[in-house]
């Protein structure tokens, strides 16, 4: 009771009531009652009033923000006559190990078949210490009219005829939570932490069919469905203004996915830095921006795409042996930023690109023998050889014009590659083959149509990829495949009406007409696809989706 009154008398004091009255509410009298309820009334409004302001003040040191996506696909697609080159190796495989024992080539197959069950231990340990290299050599040594004469044996066995990779209906879920903080009046900090999952699948790593987007690497954690694991996407500070100029320094995991032209698509604000048709791919890295003026920005950006120090057993490797680091390296800059239009320059290059980055996947055949891997097995993939230099160009335009929204694309890819190969090729080169140089160039457009105060937006895209095409996209949001990394022909149209202002209804087709096979990779040679090729892996020579999603954002 001591307590209670003393803080009646405290609160009363601040208030500025009598003391008589003070007295009196403490001694409960009648009289006071009123007085008492008038008094608590007051006591509750000063808490609001003290309470408010701190919460606010809290509260506005982060800002939260995020969106959560469900989607349904139906995706219908069909793979074409092809050799399957994988099986035509393990044929080669089997022929070098029949010359071995035998030293003479095989008649038949069969002939493979029964010489390698009659000496089975023989064939487990010379595939077991069979290397690249060693392929490559006995490879080389075959007289060519044999090398004829045995593919024009194994090539029918390896026949795969055309097929449907048909998909009725795939439903997936996207989750991404945005944190924004101020540090200091000159420093910010901004992260995404981002979830994308498959109905029914939180499994993590996908199993090897040849498409970029079934190995996991660094680059593409949340661009991919995966698991329902939170990962982070994003998560960098800016230090502007350094030294009250206008220039700033950003470093951590970079906004490098989701930029112009592609967020029209998405009915969202640019959501990366780069040139989206040119670089939609995770990386660590720091970028070094002037602040030319309003309306232009100029940056320098640096990134790595492969550590090779650290985790990939570099120290039970000779000196000779060891691989160097791949740094990106870039030029972007914003020529003009305005409401109604943008105008981007984007020149990068990846430094002596590995065959792959370290990545987790579920291999089914082996590469190097072509040999069936007898189990499901989870492996780490970590590159073995670097193969050159890749350079990439872009020119964005983009407008707005009254109630239409259009954009042009220029992209350019070049490749100076070293004379080297693994098992799954060279730079643009396959296996056995010398590398050369080569180029590619991506067109891109697009057109939008507003209308309904805004509200609703129907947009027509089309780009078109030539044989060598590659850009860094395989942590592009499209399912099937990056759209932007085709080697051929795509068509987009779609839909975005916004129910709510913060919840929004599409639908989108997109159609495929591939021309070359590898769209998305810098391994291996393109295959006219029309030409009835020999195929590491399966490919599309065309596909089509039709998809519907709901988007709540906050």
């Amino acid at each position: 009771m001591k307590t209670r009154n003393g803080i009646i008398l405290l609160a009363a004091v601040a208030l500025g009531l009598p003391l008589g009255t003070i007295a009196r509410a403490a001694e409960g009298d009648q009289a006071t009652r009123e007085e008492i309820e008038d008094l608590k009334e007051r006591i509750e409004e000063l808490e609001d009033r003290i309470v408010a302001p701190e919460r606010h003040a809290a509260l506005d040191r982060i800002e939260f923000s995020g969106d959560f996506r469900f989607e349904a696909h139906s995706i219908s697609a069909t793979v074409p006559d092809h050799f399957d080159g994988l099986a035509l190796q393990n044929l080669i495989v089997k022929t070098l190990f029949h010359f071995n024992q035998v030293g003479l080539p095989p008649t038949s197959i069969a002939d493979l078949d029964s010489q390698i069950a009659a000496n089975y231990g023989d064939w487990l340990y010379f595939t077991d210490n069979l290397t690249f290299e060693q392929l490559k050599q006995a490879m080389g040594s075959l007289d060519p009219a044999l090398q004829q004469q045995l593919f024009d044996m194994f090539l029918p066995a390896t026949f795969v005829p055309a097929h449907d990779a048909d998909n009725d209906i795939l439903y997936t879920n996207r989750l991404r939570l945005r944190i924004r903080t101020r540090v200091a009046e000159d420093v910010t900090f901004e992260g995404r932490l981002s979830m994308y999952k498959v109905w029914g699948d939180s499994t993590g790593v996908q199993v090897f069919n040849g498409q970029p987007n079934t190995i996991g690497i660094d680059g593409t954690t949340v661009g991919v469905p995966n698991s329902d694991i939170l990962r982070v996407e994003r998560a960098y500070f800016s230090w502007n203004d350094i030294g009250g100029a206008p220039i700033y320094l950003s470093v951590g995991r970079r906004p490098s996915t989701g930029g112009a032209p592609l967020n029209y698509r998405q009915d969202e604000p640019r959501g990366g830095t780069p040139a989206g048709a040119l670089i939609n791919f995770q990386f660590d890295g720091l970028t070094l921006g002037w602040h030319i003026n309003d309306y232009s920005t100029l940056r320098l950006c640096y990134g790595v795409g492969y550590e090779s120090g650290f985790g990939n057993g570099e120290l039970l490797k000779e000196p000779a042996d060891r691989l160097d680091d791949v740094p990106l390296l870039g030029i972007n800059w914003d020529v003009w930023d305005t409401d109604d239009m943008f105008v981007q320059l984007t020149l990068a290059r990846a430094f002596d690109v590995t065959d792959g980055f370290n990545g987790l996947v579920v291999l089914p055949v082996d590469p190097l023998t072509g040999s069936p891997i007898p189990a499901p097995v989870v492996l780490r993939f970590t590159p073995q050889a670097q193969l050159g230099d890749i350079d990439l160009a872009s020119i964005v335009f983009m407008r707005s014009d009254g109630p239409l929204d259009w954009f042009v694309s220029a992209n350019y890819m070049e490749s100076s590659p070293r004379d080297v190969t693994t098992p799954f090729g060279g730079l643009f080169s396959d296996p056995f083959e010398t590398p050369e140089s080569h180029s590619g160039s991506m067109w891109y457009a697009g057109v939008r149509w507003r209308f309904n105060d805004d509200r609703t937006k129907v947009g027509l895209e089309f780009n078109h990829g030539s044989q060598y095409w590659f850009n860094f996209a395989a942590a592009e949001d499209d399912i099937i495949a990056p759209k932007t990394n085709t080697r051929g022909d795509v068509w987009e149209v779609y839909l975005t009406h916004r129910i709510r202002d913060r919840f929004i209804f599409k639908v989108d087709y997109i159609d495929y007409s591939y021309d070359y096979s590898g769209s998305g990779w810098f391994l291996g040679a393109p295959k006219d696809l029309d030409a009835t090729p020999v195929l590491g892996f399966p490919t599309y020579d065309s596909a089509s989706k039709l998809s519907a999603s709901l988007v709540a954002r906050w």
